[in-house]
């Protein structure tokens, strides 16, 4: 669930609870690096919405 702060609201965890690293150190399940994984929880707004939009930009790499 999406938390608020300073009255923003923060992007929900990509995490999928489907974690399985690939040879690049992607999440099969979320599309996130394990350096975007580690550094989510101490991202700001900004941070989580670009590593959300790379995360789509993979999977849909992925699916094609």
């Amino acid at each position: 669930m999406a938390s608020q702060t300073q009255g923003t609201e923060q992007p929900e965890n990509p995490c999928i609870r489907h974690c399985c690293l690939d040879n690049n150190d992607i999440c099969l399940g979320c599309f996130r690096t394990l350096a975007d994984i580690l550094a989510w929880h101490s991202a700001t707004l900004e941070q989580k919405q670009q590593i959300l939009n790379e995360c789509q930009i993979r999977k849909s790499a992925k699916q094609k």
